[in-house]
């Protein structure tokens, strides 16, 4: 044990206001014992994270906290990302609604999801979900060498724990590779001479490759979201790893599954029904609240089966269809009153290709 102790570094993470307790008082208390304790040798303190225009109060119920937000129906990895995207490391920082939609809908819906679906749907769409080969030419290389750039810079951002830096390293690197296919224009050059479609075997498999580095780098922030890339393109466990240098971990011929979307929009009803239910004075609402609610839901569950007993009795068309309307706009309004966005209604006839 002697030996191992001598390796560990211990890291502790607080508020700014217990810093001088924790840097003084305490290792001070520890070396008057004279006993053998590991002191802390990195002491990473934050400033304060406001709430809007002012503060969070939990005894005012203004803010959301760790046991609300898993109702507001917005997935665990997106609270992640924004809470280390405004992360007050070297100054203190607020919590926004509207920022909150607008990073979700910017940087992960439109730039890192858009990216990691695009490449994996082109390997799918264009190859049959199998890797093509790659020969790299001179902009490939540079490109490369560009994302090598900020890996590094994320390897060393974490190190000297800049968590929010490091999570923009990431998203540069998703910006790349959009410009990159941007550019290239793959799903054009497909269709053109051999050159061309050889030209956009190598643009889809790069890019994809990115998307594996990417699956890899965002772990520790999204590990949920990580989780699932890697099971779209079937990432092996060996290449979990950051390393210091990008290289292409998926070899041609490599087979991918399925790509879905990664993320959902974020819409302004939604977040507008959030910033009022956490705006302060919702203790005592919350019984009416939940009253409202528990009403909703017997009239949706009472309407469901109101339709399902028209469609068994075979009846008109125009009354199960306005039934049925009934029963969506009463969960729209369930919806509303929970905070939550609506599901998606399933597309009617076909799509086009």
């Amino acid at each position: 044990l002697d030996g191992f102790r001598d390796k560990v570094q211990l890291y502790n993470f607080m508020a700014k206001d217990n810093v001088p307790f924790h840097s003084v008082v305490f290792p001070c208390s520890l070396l008057g014992t004279e006993d053998d304790y590991t002191l802390v040798s990195h002491l990473i303190a934050t400033e304060y994270l406001n709430y809007e225009d002012g503060k969070f109060s939990k005894s005012r119920g203004v803010g959301v906290f760790g046991d609300m937000a898993k109702d507001t129906g917005i997935p665990a990895d997106i609270w992640r990302f924004y809470l280390l995207f405004v992360r007050p490391e070297s100054q203190d920082s607020a919590f926004s609604w509207n920022d909150l939609m607008l990073k979700n809908n910017s940087e992960l819906l439109n730039n890192l999801g858009n990216f990691v679906n695009r490449a994996g749907s082109f390997v799918c769409k264009f190859f049959g979900g199998c890797v093509p080969d790659m020969e790299l030419n001179q902009d490939d290389k540079r490109l490369l060498a560009h994302i090598t750039l900020e890996l590094r810079q994320y390897n060393q951002l974490l190190e000297k724990v800049r968590i929010r830096d490091a999570l923009r390293c990431i998203l540069s690197i998703s910006r790349h590779g959009n410009q990159y296919l941007q550019v290239n224009e793959p799903w054009k050059r497909i269709k053109g001479s051999d050159a061309d479609r050889k030209r956009a075997g190598t643009v889809i498999g790069v890019a994809v490759n990115i998307a594996a580095l990417l699956s890899v780098m965002v772990q520790p922030y999204m590990p949920n979201v990580s989780t699932v890339i890697q099971r779209q393109l079937c990432i092996p466990a060996d290449c979990n790893v950051v390393t210091n240098d990008f290289v292409c971990t998926l070899p041609a011929g490599h087979q991918i599954g399925t790509v879905t979307p990664l993320f959902q929009k974020l819409e302004s009803e939604q977040v507008e029904n959030l910033r009022k239910r956490f705006g302060g004075g919702q203790k005592k609402n919350v019984a009416v609240a939940e009253k409202e609610v528990k009403v909703l839901q017997e009239e949706v569950a009472k309407q469901g089966n109101y339709v399902r007993q028209l469609k068994a009795q075979n009846a008109e068309k125009k009354l199960i269809d306005a039934a049925a309307s009934k029963l969506t706009e009463l969960q729209k309004q369930l919806c509303s009153v929970e905070g939550k966005n609506p599901a998606p209604q399933a597309p009617k006839g076909k799509v086009k290709k």
